[in-house]
């Protein structure tokens, strides 16, 4: 592995705005073997976890990205504002429905939620949260939904695999139903990925 190969990988992850994939990596880093890549990027990763600084390398959606620290979280939404709006109930459940159950369409997810989805499924639609895979060969051929690549950065997963169980989610909801109303709000959701100064 070059002696510099590290650090050209660590410059590409520094700057760019999504996950890099290993493809990625492969067709900017020319005769490079998987295997230094992938052995240089392990030893990045294990450096900044050691460091336990302000950001991590993690693999994200496929990918590899720089990671601000989640327990920083409220210091990075003083200094970026406005701050993102938040999914709504709606949404979430909607958006649930999709991630355990695709590719889904329109009328499934509105028997399982009980009610008219349209517009929240254009709403995760926008944000680029779900995509239309194509449409279901059945009367009124209607549209396919499935979560995108953006779902797996904005919920940190490596892929659909990570999705929580059923078991780990009921968990979750009773520690929440243990805090007070606002807690919410004080502890960190997810990281953030790190932006890169302009040039």
């Amino acid at each position: 592995m070059p002696e510099n190969l590290k650090h050209i990988i660590e410059s590409l992850l520094f700057v760019s705005e999504t996950p890099l994939t290993m493809d990625h990596l492969k067709g900017i880093l020319e005769g490079e073997e998987t295997a230094a890549i992938r052995t240089a990027i392990n030893v990045l990763m294990a450096e900044y976890e050691q460091r336990d600084g302000g950001f991590v390398l993690k693999q994200v959606a496929g990918g590899y990205q720089f990671r601000t620290q989640g327990r920083y979280n409220e210091w990075i939404k003083r200094l970026i504002r406005p701050r993102a709006p938040r999914l709504s109930k709606a949404a979430l459940e909607t958006l649930a429905i999709i991630a355990y159950n695709q590719p889904i369409i329109r009328s499934d997810i509105e028997h399982i939620r009980g009610v008219d989805s349209g517009g929240v499924i254009r709403m995760l639609m926008e944000r680029k949260l779900i995509r239309v895979l194509g449409r279901k060969e059945i009367p009124g051929r209607p549209l396919i939904y499935a979560t995108t690549k953006h779902f797996l950065e904005v919920f940190e997963l490596k892929d659909l695999k990570d999705l929580p169980t059923p078991k780990e989610i009921e968990e979750l909801s009773q520690s929440q139903l243990e805090e007070p109303p606002d807690a919410e709000d004080q502890k960190p959701i997810s990281e953030s990925p790190i932006k890169p100064l302009s040039a």
